[in-house]
């Protein structure tokens, strides 16, 4: 049995993380639908980025494609964290930035 290295552990974590985002975005709860409304943002957007977190979750958990999931999972929190930047959601943009930083970890060997 193979042990369990840091950039795999790190790896595993932002799939979970980013696959509980995608389910909670997916699930649209009135919070969220609310939010982006405000924001100006279409009214099914939510579910867009819902998958794409959702793909990039799966995509961090399989080692063949991981830098695939690496990527999409950056752009997606980059984009997240410059609109939540943008419209002053400064607090909401610290765990997007922390998974960015997190990301590049997954590429220790």
């Amino acid at each position: 049995m193979h042990a369990l290295s840091l950039p795999i552990a790190i790896a595993y974590a932002l799939a979970l993380v980013s696959g509980t985002l995608g389910i909670i975005q997916l699930a649209g709860l009135g919070a969220i639908r609310a939010t982006y409304f405000r924001m100006g943002y279409p009214a099914k957007a939510y579910r867009l980025i819902g998958a794409v977190e959702l793909l990039a979750a799966c995509l961090l958990a399989i080692p063949s494609v991981r830098p695939l999931g690496v990527a999409i999972a950056a752009a997606v929190n980059f984009i997240a964290v410059v609109l939540l930047l943008k419209n002053r959601k400064y607090l909401w943009a610290s765990p997007g930035m922390a998974v960015i930083a997190a990301l590049p970890f997954v590429f220790v060997y």
